[in-house]
């Protein structure tokens, strides 16, 4: 089955390396890094380390509390990260909690990971949530590197898809595995259904509430806020295509009740911020441009919040956070960074990737979720209405966050139970 896996893999060989100039030139990144997506590596990225894989912004930030523990117990091993996705390369370049190189990670073509595997050497490979590719799991094994699925998760369109399309070639991938760290015990028992060893699988917890926000962001927020003539803020965050126009009904309504409120809102993508500031324009709303340094003045309805890696700063700004991803099915988005700065919750119905930290928000009556635009303006409207519910919205989220802690350390001490992986190791 992975030989036929990796036979489509060549034939997409051409538009791949196409694709991949094409994303590249598009983005921030310098032309002699595509050959990392083929296993070509810098000549100075270290070897012998701690590789650790997210794909893309939201894994990573999750790893950022692990980096720092796996640098304070392991301090003789080196620490790389890889990211699919530039938002994820632009987070870890922003990591300042250890000393880590960072490279994009290569396709799951047998002589890319063969290319960077011999190059790399890592003691360990660590793949965040659900990174199950086949050839890459093979060549680890292949040449003893203990691969690692962290904070692993399965969800439900997940698991049926492997069920469904590809449960021999699953059961194969599960069985290079050395360990398994599910995020609970649903996620444990769909990788034990799905072909893994249950003596590899354990259920650690989810790393996303070990996550702190920056105290550098959270201060910038509240310098933003106090510069801004509005007595109300809310945060649309990790919008897509489809919320903004629902978003925007919403402030428009909450606006015409008589609310003075500004809208923050913060689009998934970067390559959708054009398009979301001609649906602005389209609108006839009143709005600034974070990246243009534009000033938020006393007609301005939206502050659009084109610049990458701000999040934490704009929830620190705002008084009730919608998180989005929800509202269409995307599966949602984290719902613990706007949790964690003590922010009541707002969301739409499609929470299946957050399943397990929406369904502990909602028993807390920390996370509220709406169905439609409607629903969505007279949540809005109640809790910016009522400065006492929002206190105690915001305090339950934060009792959650502070109640589910410690996956890190459950983590580390799994890791440290690998062979070569005792505490302390110098990597000598």
């Amino acid at each position: 089955m992975r030989l036929f896996y990796s036979f489509l893999f060549w034939l997409a060989w051409p538009w791949l390396w196409l694709d991949n100039r094409r994303r590249l030139r598009a983005q921030p990144v310098e032309t002699r890094r595509q050959g990392e997506r083929f296993g070509v590596l810098a000549d100075d990225m270290p070897q012998g380390g701690i590789w650790l894989h997210a794909v893309s912004l939201g894994e990573t930030r999750a790893a950022f509390a692990l980096l720092e523990q796996l640098a304070q117990h392991w301090p003789g091993l080196p620490l790389v990260v890889s990211t699919t996705t530039e938002t994820g390369a632009q987070a870890a370049r922003g990591f300042t909690g250890a000393p880590i190189r960072h490279f994009y990670a290569p396709y799951d073509l047998p002589s890319a990971v063969a290319r960077l595997l011999d190059t790399l050497r890592p003691r360990v490979l660590l793949v965040m949530e659900t990174e199950l590719w086949p050839n890459l799991f093979a060549g680890a094994r292949a040449r003893g590197v203990a691969v690692v699925v962290v904070n692993a998760r399965l969800s439900d369109r997940s698991y049926r898809g492997y069920r469904r399309w590809a449960g021999s070639l699953a059961r194969a991938v599960l069985e290079d595995a050395a360990l398994i760290l599910a995020q609970d015990t649903l996620d444990a028992q769909r990788f034990v259904a799905l072909g893994a060893d249950p003596a590899r699988v354990r259920v650690t917890g989810n790393l996303k509430f070990d996550m702190t926000p920056p105290a550098e962001a959270v201060e910038q927020g509240r310098a933003l806020r106090a510069h801004w003539p509005w007595p109300k803020v809310w945060v649309a965050a990790s919008t897509h295509e489809g919320e903004e126009e629902r978003v925007l009904d919403a402030q428009r309504a909450l606006r015409e009740a008589g609310l003075e409120v500004l809208l923050v809102l913060v689009p998934r993508h970067p390559q959708r911020f054009e398009a979301v500031a001609r649906l602005l324009e389209s609108r006839g709303l009143p709005y600034a441009r974070r990246s243009r340094g534009e000033a938020v003045s006393p007609d301005t309805s939206v502050c659009l919040a084109d610049t990458v890696g701000e999040l934490m700063c704009f929830y620190a700004s705002a008084d009730v956070a919608f998180v989005g991803g929800s509202l269409v099915p995307v599966g949602g988005h984290n719902l613990l960074e706007p949790a964690a700065l003590g922010l009541p919750v707002v969301s739409g119905p499609h929470l299946h990737n957050f399943r397990e930290i929406a369904t502990r928000l909602r028993e807390a009556q920390a996370l509220i979720v709406v169905e439609e635009a409607d629903a969505l303006t007279a949540a809005l409207h109640a809790l910016l209405q009522d400065a006492d519910r929002r206190t105690r919205c915001g305090a339950a989220a934060l009792a959650v966050v502070e109640a589910n802690r410690g996956a890190t350390a459950r983590v580390v001490a799994a890791l440290a139970s690998l062979p070569g992986m005792g505490i302390n190791e110098k990597g000598q």
